[in-house]
């Protein structure tokens, strides 16, 4: 079953993580969904992943995406995911994968090929997306050697690319529209109170340490942008460019969208 790996590696009586709905799986849908989370665990990665066939395969990049051709971004294939997972924001307790989760970006995609499980045998997937932060056409390459595992996800020269830092510019969550410590003070029960890890022990422990790093990562941005109220308000077009409620195809991109690639990487070294 597609869902076996990604279930065997959780318990499911702990973690709100969702279980996923076999009757979903294989299920052919139009448009097909992407997202990306924003995972704070025992390292900060970014989560990428397609809906295909019923479940949304999944890469980890470890530096999350970029919009310059010239970067290459190591995307390590993890196992297939429920669809219900590309909503999914909240507090895993412990186990596999503790830590926070944001959901980052979200929309759908599109093939830029034929035949899209021929291009993953081939490790060569051509897709063009159409989300919130972003947009326009990429690449998954898997690399040679090793196991399989290692692709690079890289962004295709086109209106949308350049050398702005999309995830400087728009760090925040585009279902809450806060950061991770935002999603520590939702304070609903289903991602924290209830799934509160109990004092001491490793898993505990990790997570103390990973709610204290999501709150020190607060204070930094809040020091970065320079103005008092934006704890709250996520500052400036950053908020807006992260901001939940924007339609993908305008909205927080909208940057990107009214000027080429040029004039948003200018405005990143003005900032």
């Amino acid at each position: 079953m597609p869902l076996d790996k990604y279930r065997a590696k959780r318990d499911f009586s702990k973690t709100p993580e969702p279980r996923g709905d076999a009757s979903r799986e294989r299920r052919k849908a139009a448009p097909r969904f992407f997202c990306v989370q924003k995972h704070l665990a025992s390292h900060l990665h970014y989560d990428f992943r397609l809906e295909h066939e019923g479940v949304l395969l999944s890469w980890a990049v470890p530096k999350g995406p970029s919009l310059d051709p010239s970067v290459k971004r190591l995307a390590m294939h993890v196992e297939d995911h429920p669809i219900e997972y590309g909503t999914f924001e909240g507090v895993i307790p412990e186990g596999y994968g503790a830590g926070i989760v944001m959901l980052w970006d979200r929309g759908t995609w599109e093939a830029e090929v034929e035949d899209v499980p021929a291009a993953l045998a081939r490790g060569d997937l051509k897709i063009r997306l159409d989300g919130f932060k972003l947009k326009g056409s990429w690449a998954l390459v898997r690399t040679k050697g090793g196991d399989g595992r290692s692709w690079l996800l890289i962004k295709h020269r086109d209106a949308w690319s350049g050398e702005l830092d999309i995830a400087e510019f728009a760090p925040l969550s585009v279902k809450g529209g806060g950061d991770f410590a935002d999603i520590l003070a939702e304070g609903n029960p289903d991602i924290w109170r209830s799934n509160r890890p109990a004092r001491g022990g490793q898993a505990g422990a990790l997570l103390e340490q990973i709610i204290t790093r999501a709150l020190a990562m607060k204070g930094e941005a809040d020091v970065g942008r320079g103005k008092a109220g934006s704890a709250k308000a996520g500052g400036g077009k950053a908020k807006r460019a992260g901001a939940a409620g924007a339609k993908p195809a305008r909205g927080n991109a909208k940057s990107a969208k009214s000027t080429p690639a040029r004039k948003p990487a200018a405005r990143a070294k003005r900032r």
